[in-house]
């Protein structure tokens, strides 16, 4: 499920969608803040260009607003039924959970939005 050839691999690791051999971030620690944003502009293993056209990564605020959504939810789960937290307590967990992962949200939302136009490609993982 998570092994190279999958989607899931490409999103979750961050790796070029046409070939999974390099990161398609220039460091791969997303918490690197002064780096957390920069991308590559090509593979090279493979070559693809990550931006497809310009303003390709647009579309990824679509996908950047749905993971944001289900971090939030996630959240909210934990803290008001596992910790039974008051409501104030739940605002301030999701707030404080939004902030620490827009490094990850920003980086889910990219990769995902990349591997719904470009698929894996077999034979260059073989090269």
């Amino acid at each position: 499920m998570f092994k190279k050839g999958s989607k899931l691999y490409s999103v979750f690791t961050g790796a070029c969608p046409k070939c999974h051999q390099e990161c398609m971030f220039t460091n791969k620690n997303p918490y690197v803040l002064s780096e957390a944003f920069n991308m590559r502009e090509k593979c090279s293993h493979c070559g693809l260009k990550y931006r497809i056209e310009p303003s390709f990564f647009y579309g990824s605020m679509y996908i950047s607003y749905a993971v944001g959504i289900a971090f939030a939810t996630a959240a909210f789960v934990i803290s008001f039924f596992v910790f039974k937290a008051s409501i104030h307590a739940v605002f301030i967990s999701i707030i404080i959970t939004l902030l620490a992962f827009v490094p990850v949200i920003f980086r889910l939302s990219r990769t995902i939005w990349i591997n719904l136009f470009i698929s894996y490609d077999k034979t260059l993982a073989k090269k």
